[in-house]
């Protein structure tokens, strides 16, 4: 397919016909017009506009050349190193059916319109911000032109399609590369985050998830080998059982779900957090995520339901399936320190004299009986001593903390009784707490901090 292409963006020498050229292109785009919807691709248009006439007004210019570099050094990108970014994690029809059907399937006005983009995106990627710069200080007639944002890329983390693209002479000759990559490894916010939330009717990427790592969970093991297997069996293909986590608090069932996004990321995982109060939200959810090919956890932490929830209704749906198949790359892991999900009071029990339903213990019943609805559901039990103990060593090992063990035990111990009991968030902030004060003060004094901290 044939398209125009841009006079090259000499860094010495404005045109006029270039900048002209350069927004027909930006505006004949098909696909991936979210390319230029961002701050970034705004404040190019914005630029390109400021400077399209020989006699434009210098303070225009300047300001819109500003507000460029601004918004790449905000996202800390090259403008190339954007649009590539862009296009690889690019949410469209094309990018959508190419993960779910072979390339010869796709249809040819699909592929057309793609390589008639690529090669758009390659004319604007050609545009450098040092054409840029120049131009400007052509335009706006001032002695030396702006400073020009430049970073050097991490080629150490660069796709082989990123590559690919940098090289090739004609950007619409990867379209079947393209094609193959978002296949692989998706678009869109799945692509580009690990961790993300459902709020206000919509997915947001979470920028900076909790860094625990499963190394660091002590205590649990049979629990966490359970876990660990079953979410082995979503990333294989094979049918994973939904799990409910029920146990006491601070017993690292939270914890231990988010540790498994650290450990398998790699492989495709994400971590989908979901409220309670977006419960009802779910059956719309896993719809969302069918055919995608990441494998996501839905996490639901502190699960508990008041009588007639929405989000009870939901969740069964979600648990029990209905008439539409259960997508294979989605499980729910629950927690919950109840181990009856759905409150329950003396006065709801039926009593012969006063209750107006016939089959009120079947009712009753189903409520008692809702965790049972999920494939496995793994108790966390109070940590006593010996465990409490074993989790603060172990931590303590990690943090490199060098007081003798009796010291260490005998410290945790009294932190456990004047905090908040044993278990392995105690543990987890006792140990925090230690080594901050061992940062800033002397060793010999480290024996002391507990009990001044009960005499306070």
């Amino acid at each position: 397919m044939d398209n125009p292409q841009m006079p090259k963006a000499s860094s010495s020498s404005y045109s006029h016909s270039q900048v002209q050229f350069l927004q027909c292109q930006a505006a004949s785009l098909l696909l991936y017009q979210s390319v230029l919807e961002s701050e970034v691709g705004i404040a190019f248009l914005d630029l390109l506009q400021a400077i399209r006439y020989t006699d434009a007004d210098a303070r225009s210019c300047l300001k819109a050349y500003g507000n460029y570099f601004y918004a790449l050094t905000a996202r800390y990108q090259n403008w190339e190193d954007y649009l590539i970014t862009h296009i690889i994690n690019a949410d469209n029809p094309f990018s959508r059916v190419a993960q779910q059907q072979n390339f010869e399937d796709l249809p040819r006005a699909l592929v057309a319109a793609v390589e008639h983009d690529l090669q758009v995106l390659q004319n604007l990627y050609e545009c450098s911000s040092a054409a840029l710069s120049e131009w400007v200080k052509t335009v706006a007639h001032l002695p030396i032109s702006p400073i020009v944002w430049y970073r050097e890329p991490n080629t150490t983390i660069e796709s082989k399609l990123i590559l690919s693209l940098k090289n090739l002479d004609n950007w619409a000759d990867a379209v079947e590369e393209l094609a193959a990559y978002y296949r692989q490894f998706g678009t869109g916010l799945f692509a580009e985050y690990h961790a993300l939330r459902w709020q206000e009717n919509k997915f947001i990427g979470i920028k900076y998830p909790d860094t625990i790592k499963l190394n660091t969970l002590v205590g649990y093991e049979e629990q966490q080998a359970t876990l660990v297997k079953n979410t082995e069996f979503l990333l294989s293909g094979q049918v994973a059982l939904h799990i409910l986590l029920y146990g006491s608090r601070g017993s690292g069932k939270s914890s231990l779900v988010k540790a498994l996004l650290n450990e398998y990321s790699h492989r495709h995982l994400r971590l989908l957090e979901v409220a309670k109060s977006d419960l009802q939200n779910l059956p719309k959810i896993v719809e969302m995520l069918r055919g995608v090919p990441q494998k996501f956890i839905i996490f639901v932490d502190d699960l508990s339901f008041e009588e007639d929830d929405d989000g009870f209704k939901a969740l069964k749906v979600v648990l029990e399936g209905n008439l539409t198949a259960r997508p294979q790359n989605v499980v729910v892991y629950a927690t919950s320190n109840r181990r009856h999900l759905i409150r329950e009071y003396f006065g709801d029990r039926p009593t012969p004299k006063d209750n107006d339903e016939i089959h009120a213990w079947d009712t009753m019943q189903e409520k008692l009986s809702f965790s049972d609805r999920f494939g496995l559901t793994l108790t966390f039990e109070p940590a006593d001593q010996k465990t409490y103990v074993k989790i603060v060593q172990h931590l303590a090992n990690q943090a490199k903390i060098n007081i003798t063990p009796e010291d260490l035990e005998y410290q945790a111990l009294q932190w456990a009784t004047r905090h908040n009991g044993r278990s392995g968030r105690t543990a987890r902030q006792f140990i925090d707490f230690l080594k901050a004060d061992l940062a800033l003060s002397h060793p010999t004094n480290t024996s002391k901090l507990i009990s001044c901290q009960g005499q306070s």
